[in-house]
């Protein structure tokens, strides 16, 4: 098979997502436990290989990110990992110390950004839970952090005597405890991003959607209300708008 011109990885918390392109349109997608580089590395050695260009961005750590270069280094590919800037692809950074913002979460901002082009409600749920809010001239706001669904339902298991993190689902009024944990979980993480749209909203004078990723996305989507743009592979939309601005991709 043909080199893939382009490799995107997202390394996050839990998981490494990546994504091939090439001629202009995504070729495959993927994602792995990022303690397991060899099998991530295997799965996308089909689409890649000299000539190749990789970028990405890495929130899992320096180990991580060493492992995930030399992988590439084997298959003759180099990796430049993305980091957050005073703008970039239309989207001004708003952070009081603009570097110091999260590269996913730019990434993501910066995706949110080309898909829109207005403003919106940028929301990752995953191992923690982000939520940025982009203006009608693409100027990032400001978010929040909390922590993802899963990791408040462990950490009550953990820290919670009689609790624990067995599966639940969502209900009006729980009537058992693993219903009432993942309820609990759940409506907080919503009530969050709505009150963040709530207060978007009021900056900007009109509805704005939200566009929402993460692995946590679809457990969180039908209790949100009003316009709700589901984009799975969002943080490496971004980082291919940012790794291929000026070239083609």
């Amino acid at each position: 098979m043909t080199a893939a011109n382009w490799l995107f990885i997202d390394a996050g918390n839990t998981r490494i997502k990546w994504g091939v392109k090439g001629g202009g349109a995504w070729l495959a997608f993927g994602a792995g436990p990022k303690d397991d580089v060899a099998a991530l590395a295997g799965a996308w050695a089909a689409w890649i290989g000299p000539g190749t260009q990789a970028a990405g961005c890495n929130v899992a750590g320096e180990g991580v990110g060493a492992e995930l270069a030399s992988a590439l280094t084997a298959q003759r590919v180099s990796l430049r990992w993305l980091a957050a800037v005073e703008s970039a692809a239309g989207v001004t950074n708003g952070y009081d110390r603009p570097r110091q913002l999260g590269a996913d979460r730019w990434a993501a901002l910066v995706g949110a950004w080309t898909a829109c082009g207005a403003a919106c409600l940028v929301v990752n749920a995953g191992t923690a839970l982000t939520v940025d809010a982009l203006d009608d001239g693409g100027r990032f706001l400001g978010g929040l952090i909390a922590p993802g669904v899963r990791t408040m339902l462990a950490s009550l298991a953990r820290d919670t005597a009689g609790l624990t993190d067995a599966p639940g689902r969502h209900a009006a009024f729980p009537t058992c405890t693993a219903d009432a944990m993942t309820t609990g979980a759940l409506d907080a993480a919503a009530g969050a991003v709505e009150r963040a749209r709530a207060r978007l909203e009021s900056r900007c004078g009109h509805a704005v959607p939200i566009v929402l990723s993460g692995g946590g996305g679809p457990a969180l989507h039908p209790l949100l209300t009003g316009d709700v743009r589901s984009r799975e592979h969002l943080v490496l939309e971004g980082v291919n708008r940012l790794a291929t601005e000026g070239t083609a991709s």
